[in-house]
């Protein structure tokens, strides 16, 4: 009798455990239900724009060159010093050449002789011309062929000093060996030192830069916008500058220029802009920072936006899921505006109040 309970509870107990094991095995098989996230229109403010990439520069920036070859002498700036224009930067010491220095010393010994002769003539002749022998006529005739012997004697000497010293007597300390600075601003870059060798700028040469001198407080961005966003934008268009080394601020700035001519880099073809900026910021601006420029195309403020990731589309029309009973969604055609590539400007077919499906589902689900 007990061996025959035993048996039947077993049994029962199998019984129940295949059920529960069909039943665990079922449920475990059936999908969670989808639960999708929405959301709500709202307003705020759009912008349209497009990204240009490029570096903050002074407007006005000007490389300080000497007219005379030699050694530096002598700096008298550093880079960060404000200067005027007109300033000495620099003094150059002449090292010159060994042809001309020998030209120049033939021709001032050609120019003694002759003067010397021409001081003898006329002394010999200024006895006879006091004592009427000879005309005033003939008298006026040494004269001159002796002023003329001064003058080339003082020229000779004059162009032997030059060569040597790089300024003659009647120039002073105003000659070439002073490197003056030709605009008033901050020295940016010294590339050269004391001791070094400088080479003349002229026609054939740009010469050696002694320093670049900038006026900081006119500052331009120039950057390089691709030819698909070339087309969209013009001059006066309102520009926000993002710069790395200041993380904290932004800048405003003006397009005031568009390469007429594009060039290639890199396989595609980029066009040259150029913007006024507005320092009128705290943060002082360093030549050479780099920067992105948003270029405001359009702006919209305080309209009625959705998450463009609520947009679906059906040939050429655009619509959205209004949720009408919880997780229950119905189709609804809408009239969208602007867009900034986030949030885009519904015009016509819903309410604010509405709920709006998202292709993404909720974490809640499954």
């Amino acid at each position: 009798m007990i061996k025959k309970i035993i048996k039947t509870s077993l049994l029962i107990a199998f019984v129940a455990l295949v059920f529960w094991t069909f039943y665990f095995l079922y449920n475990k098989s059936q999908k969670p239900p989808e639960v999708f996230k929405t959301v709500m229109p709202f307003d705020t403010t759009i912008i349209q724009k497009t990204v240009a990439t490029g570096s903050v520069t002074p407007r006005k920036e000007v490389n300080m060159k000497s007219q005379v070859s030699g050694i530096i002498e002598k700096l008298y700036i550093v880079a960060g010093q404000q200067v005027k224009q007109g300033d000495i930067i620099a003094k150059i010491k002449i090292i010159p050449n060994m042809l001309n220095l020998a030209n120049a010393e033939n021709r001032i010994s050609s120019a003694q002789v002759a003067f010397d002769n021409a001081k003898l003539d006329y002394d010999r002749n200024k006895v006879l011309f006091d004592q009427n022998v000879i005309s005033r006529s003939d008298m006026q005739a040494f004269e001159m062929r002796l002023n003329s012997n001064r003058v080339e004697l003082e020229a000779a000497q004059n162009q032997l000093q030059i060569i040597k010293e790089g300024a003659s007597k009647s120039s002073g300390s105003a000659g070439n060996t002073f490197v003056k600075a030709t605009i008033t601003g901050m020295v940016l870059d010294v590339p050269v030192k004391e001791g070094g060798q400088v080479i003349e700028s002229n026609t054939f040469n740009e010469g050696t830069t002694i320093a670049s001198v900038a006026n900081m407080g006119e500052m331009i961005f120039e950057g390089k916008l691709d030819e698909s966003e070339v087309g969209k934008v013009e001059e006066n268009m309102d520009i926000v500058l993002t710069i790395g080394a200041i993380d904290k601020e932004s800048f405003r700035a003006k397009l005031e220029y568009i390469a007429p001519k594009g060039v290639t880099e890199n396989g595609a073809i980029q066009f040259l802009i150029r913007a006024s900026i507005n320092t009128q910021n705290s943060s002082f601006l360093r030549a050479g920072y780099s920067a992105n420029a948003d270029i405001i195309l359009s702006r919209k403020n305080n309209v009625m936006v959705i998450p463009e990731s609520a947009l679906q589309f059906e040939k050429e029309r655009v619509f959205v899921e209004v949720e009408s009973t919880p997780q229950v969604f119905e189709k609804r055609f809408i009239k969208t505006g602007l867009s900034d590539g986030i949030n885009i400007e519904v015009i016509d077919g819903i309410k604010k109040t509405d709920k709006l499906k998202l292709q993404q589902l909720s974490e809640s689900a499954g």
